[in-house]
């Protein structure tokens, strides 16, 4: 997976604005940001979207939403509102094939996305 930038991001092979790691997520500050808060959360391991979710993966994602959790908090957008958006393939605008979640705060946002 050496060409997968949030790998490379993991492995800390690139730099990145890192805010949170655990044993099996890292969240990080998205380069282009759509909304004055907007953090990625990335598993460890390399699963490319959704799709590829199974059993073994309930522990991860229970860590992943804990860690959402506590960083809407740490940015001061938890009373206000955020949202969490995972795209799933090309249709949804997946760009990077390696699971990962925005969250996105600190603006109105509106409905339906998209």
């Amino acid at each position: 997976m050496g060409e997968c930038i949030f790998c490379q991001i993991v492995n800390r092979e690139i730099p990145a604005d890192i805010l949170h790691v655990s044993d099996h997520v890292v969240a990080f500050r998205d380069l282009n940001p759509e909304a004055p808060v907007h953090i990625l959360l990335v598993p460890k391991e390399h699963i490319e979207s959704m799709r590829d979710i199974n059993d073994k993966h309930g522990h991860m994602l229970a860590e992943l939403f804990e860690a959402a959790h506590h960083l809407a908090r740490a940015e001061e957008v938890d009373r206000s509102g955020w949202r969490m958006v995972a795209n799933v393939g090309p249709d949804a605008g997946q760009t990077v094939h390696h699971l990962h979640y925005h969250l996105l705060g600190g603006r109105q946002m509106a409905w339906p996305p998209g």
